[in-house]
């Protein structure tokens, strides 16, 4: 459930060319834990939409299941909106770009929902170059339901209740960079000053425009065997509501220069290194994109920055040649080709 924010705002704050302050690209109040990282991806996405002056209803939101999915409930509230089921966000995208692509398209999803149920979703969208900007809110765990190992927690990471994973993950930059991805980005949900600028340009770039973003979980949920879970509680007492406490985490932030490394503390103990891209870096040449991020990944670096941008694939909408009208407000005449018409279409694909 979204809860509405007031509508209270100062009459000095700053306006951008449509006249909108950056409030008005504001959404209901969060419901996720305090201090979690999505927040401050959401903060992220509303200052980027207001410093690119984006009307409101030029914007299309899109989600699957999981933490990461209720986001596009926090930002742009006069946005259109699509939750879709998990897993699934990629192809409503691409039906919904493709009747109408003068929208702004934003993609929130995590790395549950976009590394195992809707990895081949995830995939065949990259393939396809559909025009849109895709968030994947990585924290390595499927925060929603307890804090399991999700694909993209690292060999060896530990889990709270103190087993270790022994499978190898699989990293989203990798993979949009060897099916052909044509923008590519890594940042953290702490570097702001990093990740409005990539917003912006996944925004304004024509073609699937891919960011994974490390986005740490405050609370690893109880887990199932411990006589002090929620759930066994719950089953044990009689209560008349079900009330759950979580302790209250400040927001972890970052400063760091281009072509520095730093370590990050977690909330729960462990570290995340990240390595930012420096200034000289060529985010145009494939090959070396991949060699430098497997030669960091080997290091235990994550690698932060614009990592590759690539120039001569036909997008969504240069491959299908869609109308530049939205086919919602295209006039009947144009919809119906007429039987005949429709009959010589059917013969090519018999």
């Amino acid at each position: 459930m979204s809860i509405a924010k007031p509508k209270i705002s100062r009459p000095n704050l700053p306006r951008n060319t449509q006249g909108l302050t950056r409030r008005d690209y504001e959404g209901g109040m969060s419901t996720l834990c305090a201090g979690c990282g999505h927040d401050s991806i959401t903060a992220a996405i509303v200052q980027a939409c207001f410093e690119l002056s984006l009307p409101p209803q030029s914007v299309a939101k899109l989600s699957g299941i999981g933490c990461s999915s209720k986001t596009t409930a926090y930002f742009v509230s006069g946005a259109h909106g699509f939750n879709s089921v998990h897993g699934r966000m990629p192809a409503i995208a691409a039906g919904a770009s493709a009747a109408n692509r003068s929208l702004h398209y934003i993609g929130v999803s995590g790395d549950g929902d976009s590394l195992s149920i809707g990895l081949g979703q995830l995939g065949h969208a990259i393939r396809r170059n559909v025009d849109m900007l895709y968030l994947l809110e990585n924290n390595g765990v499927y925060g929603l339901t307890k804090g399991q190992f999700s694909a993209s927690a690292e060999l060896g990471s530990q889990s709270k209740k103190g087993e270790k994973n022994d499978h190898e993950p699989i990293d989203p930059v990798l993979l949009a960079l060897s099916i052909g991805a044509t923008f590519v980005a890594r940042s953290f949900s702490g570097d702001k000053d990093q990740l409005v600028p990539l917003l912006k340009a996944g925004l304004m770039h024509r073609g699937f425009a891919l960011i994974d973003i490390l986005s740490p979980c405050v609370t690893f949920n109880d887990h199932e065997g411990s006589t002090k879970s929620y759930a066994y509680v719950r089953e044990h007492l009689h209560t008349p509501v079900a009330a759950d406490y979580i302790e209250t985490r400040g927001e972890i932030q970052v400063d760091y220069q281009p072509g520095e490394a730093v370590t990050v503390d977690m909330h729960d103990g462990h570290q995340v290194v990240l390595k930012k891209l420096d200034h000289d870096y060529d985010p145009t040449d494939r090959a070396r994109a991949l060699a430098y991020v497997q030669e960091h990944i080997a290091r235990g670096e994550h690698v932060t920055g614009l990592i590759y941008l690539g120039e001569g694939r036909r997008n969504f909408h240069e491959r299908h040649q869609t109308p530049e009208q939205p086919l919602n407000s295209l006039p009947y005449d144009k919809l119906c080709p007429g039987s005949e018409r429709l009959g010589s279409i059917i013969k090519r694909y018999r």
